[in-house]
């Protein structure tokens, strides 16, 4: 089932809860950059996805382009799948679990 636009937009505004400052600043970090499957060693999936989080979050839902919608329904089906799994039992802070949904766009601490 293909989910609309504004049933995309609903779970983004819920589940993508880090600001673009917050996120940029993440993306930042060494934490950020040691998660996820990266090719030939480069920027990692959820790296580049993060960058991407960051200019569409600068729009206005007007202004999103359909490859932004496109993104951003891969970004809610990430962040509930990786949810679901739960995280570690301890040290949830300095999980790799918490630094990859950090990376797309979502801090489960929050």
């Amino acid at each position: 089932m293909t989910k609309s636009n504004d049933e995309i937009w609903d779970e983004w505004q819920q589940l993508v809860n880090m600001t673009p400052l917050e996120l940029e600043r993440w993306l930042e970090t060494g934490e950020s950059r040691s998660v996820g499957d990266s090719e030939g060693g480069g920027e990692s999936t959820g790296h580049r996805s993060g960058r991407r989080i960051v200019e569409i979050k600068h729009k206005r839902k007007s202004e999103l382009s359909q490859e932004d919608w496109s993104h951003m329904g891969r970004v809610v089906g990430y962040i509930r799948r990786h949810k679901a799994q739960g995280g570690p039992a301890e040290d949830k802070d300095h999980s790799r679990w918490r630094y990859s949904l950090m990376n797309w766009g979502h801090d489960p601490l929050k």
